[in-house]
């Protein structure tokens, strides 16, 4: 058995102590009984942000906004790389317009918008579109593999 890992529920923000050789095997909350790992991003709010940003699996954030080209044609390239990521990476979408305070805490200046975070902090950001092979090089170059 590997050393467990502690991840927030994507559903109540309790916090689950995972063996990291169980990851693959749609582990539950302990509160809640929902997956803790999704196989599709979870829309993240102000009020999740502290709690989710917690844990020992990476948490990468879509920043985007509803009126925003850019941001719906990066949409299927982010929901595409969950998959591949699940596991070892965490995936969430912060909508800008609904949750204005924390976009401008994180400094969003243009979006879409990539921030991803390690242990509570940020570790790298990426503005723009990705294609899916871009995005996968990009997430290599900060140490994590799809």
């Amino acid at each position: 058995m590997t050393e467990p890992l502690l991840i927030p529920c994507p559903h109540c923000n309790g916090l689950n102590r995972i063996p990291g050789d169980r990851l693959g095997e749609h582990p539950k909350c302990g509160r809640c009984k929902n997956e803790v790992l999704l196989a599709r991003p979870f829309d993240l709010q102000q009020t999740d942000y502290a709690s989710q940003n917690k844990g020992d699996l990476p948490l990468l954030i879509d920043v985007w906004a509803e009126w925003c080209g850019p941001c719906k044609a990066f949409a299927p390239v982010f929901e595409q790389a969950v998959r591949q990521l699940l596991g070892k990476c965490r995936l969430a979408k912060l909508d800008s317009e609904a949750n204005q305070h924390l976009a401008g805490q994180l400094g969003i200046r243009s979006i879409p918008s990539l921030i991803l975070f390690k242990n509570g902090r940020e570790i790298a950001r990426q503005s723009g579109a990705l294609p899916l092979q871009q995005l996968g090089a990009w997430l290599r170059s900060q140490g994590i593999s799809a």
